[in-house]
């Protein structure tokens, strides 16, 4: 029997509808803009005509955009850094979250204060800098796979995971039957933790994939420039005006330049928009039962 609800409570409920969907909308327009602003033309974007829908449909943006072969060369190259960097990053995570959940772990307690000292202080720009060249990684693809593989909250989310799914019963069974440590944590750990591996990928991969400040300090070669590197230069070439140009040609370029600030958004974030709503289930559990306390 169906529990008829009061006039409070449908009054209630319809306020919360009312909110999300104001806060749908303010989430949501931003990302409509860009992608009208990118299929409109340059004149039309500058002279701020486009609100909603494209106006005066255009595929200009892209063509200059995409017509730069270092675009290409820039999404290999954020490819390669977000797979390998992403795969390394999970593995430390898993090896570093999974002991620390163990209460037979000794100093597990101390290693966790480390981990969180370093969510707090932070040697610096200057002294990562000259780390990262003494071990011979400057203008290498390490570079950006390395210094920055790991993090702490990830490390203290995957361990609270591991703390509240898998029961130390199960791993002093598993001892029991002659199983060793690396053979529970791949047959039996991994498996059970699809949710948390979904989170610790879509967190690595995204940051990965969006990263370019790393690259700008440690680069300097232009072919191992990730995509975010390659669009920022693009950005700031067609900017870049010189005094003995003529208005015409300074005003189209400026124009240009608003068009292909949307185009560029559009064209570094669909990777990610892309992935995103195949991991979002896992994305959300994973986030729930990490968030707890343990």
């Amino acid at each position: 029997m169906r529990i008829r609800e009061s006039l409070g409570d449908r009054i209630f409920l319809t306020g919360v509808y009312l909110f999300l969907m104001i806060v749908l909308l303010i989430v949501l327009y931003p990302l409509v803009y860009v992608v009208s602003s990118s299929f409109s033309s340059a004149a039309a974007v500058s002279s701020g005509k486009v609100w909603l829908w494209p106006v005066d449909f255009s595929l200009r943006g892209y063509q200059v955009a995409l017509s730069n072969p270092q675009i290409i060369t820039g999404y290999a190259n954020s490819l390669y850094y977000t797979v390998f960097g992403t795969l390394i990053s999970v593995v430390l995570t898993v090896l570093v979250a999974y002991p620390l959940s163990r209460r037979t772990l000794f100093g597990r307690n101390a290693t966790m204060m480390f981990i969180v000292f370093t969510m707090i202080f932070y040697g610096g720009l200057i002294p990562t800098y000259l780390v990262v060249k003494d071990l011979g990684m400057l203008n290498t693809r390490w570079a950006l796979l390395i210094p920055q593989a790991m993090a702490a909250w990830q490390v203290i989310i995957a361990r609270t995971f591991f703390q509240v799914s898998i029961p130390e019963e199960l791993a002093e069974a598993a001892e029991l039957d002659g199983c060793s440590d690396l053979r529970f944590l791949w047959s039996v750990v991994i498996p059970l933790s699809k949710p948390i591996l979904a989170v610790l990928v879509l967190m690595y991969a995204v940051g990965q994939w969006n990263a370019y400040f790393d690259a700008l300090l440690y680069l300097k070669s232009a072919e191992l420039h990730p995509l975010q590197l390659v669009l920022r230069s693009i950005l700031i070439l067609n900017t870049t005006t010189s005094g003995s140009m003529e208005a015409s040609v300074m005003v189209e370029r400026q124009q240009m330049a608003d068009l292909l600030k949307y185009s560029l958004i559009v064209v570094g974030s669909l990777p990610v928009l892309l992935i995103y709503p195949f991991a979002q289930r896992y994305f959300v559990r994973g986030m729930l039962i990490g968030s707890v306390k343990g």
